[in-house]
Order: structure tokens, then C-alpha cells, then sequence
């Protein structure tokens, strides 16, 4: 079954709550933390499940993402990551899913955020 366009599934809005409240990049595994820490993990059952979400979300335009400078992470004795941010379209397509949410109780597909 595909999904409306404009559509924010849960584990996309707890991605862009928790970005828009980092204010800054975040990898993938930093995410993971806090997703746990905020959803009890309710909807984080892979890592696989929130890397393909940010994928998701990257190509909607939501999120931007870059790998790091290489230096810093072999200066820390580790793989290279990928640090995600919001985009203004994020930022946007966060507030038109609060504003849906004060009109219209949630559902268990999705958001509808246009």
C-alpha cells in the first residue's frame, strides 16, 4: 500500500521533533538514543527501520544530510558518519502537522500534513 503524498508516518515525526529540538546535525546512532529516550522505542524496532526512514525523509526534502570530515572521525578511532539536519521544509511540514493535529485527532497510518 503507498502512502499520500505529504504524508508524515509516526516514526517520521519523532524524527523532525527530535531534530527540530537538537537545533543542530545529528548521525544516525545519536538519533536512535534519543528517539529512545523520548518514544520509549515504541516505534524504533531496527536500526534498519530509522535508516530507511532518514533516507525517506532526505529524498522529500525534509532532512539534508553530509558525511563528515573524514579527519575527525579517524582522529576518534571510528567510521565515518553521516550527520543529518532539518531542512526549512522539515520545519514546515512539522508545523502544518501540528496544526493538523489541533483540527483533527491522530490516526495509525500517518499525518497528513498538506
Amino acid at each position: 500500500m503507498r502512502r499520500k503524498e505529504g504524508t508524515i508516518l509516526p516514526i517520521e515525526e519523532s524524527i523532525l521533533r527530535v531534530a527540530v529540538g537538537s537545533g543542530t546535525e545529528f548521525h544516525g546512532f545519536d538519533m536512535a538514543k534519543q528517539l529512545q529516550k523520548v518514544d520509549s522505542a515504541r516505534r524504533l524496532t531496527a536500526h534498519g527501520t530509522l535508516y530507511k526512514a532518514l533516507s525517506r525523509m532526505e529524498k522529500a526534502g525534509l532532512l539534508a544530510s553530509r558525511w563528515e570530515d573524514p579527519q575527525i572521525a579517524a582522529d576518534e578511532g571510528r567510521p565515518l558518519r553521516r550527520l543529518y539536519l532539518i531542512t526549512g521544509a522539515g520545519e514546515v511540514a512539522l508545523s502544518r502537522l501540528d496544526a493538523a493535529q489541533q483540527s483533527h485527532p491522530r490516526t495509525q497510518e500517518g499525518y497528513a500534513t498538506s
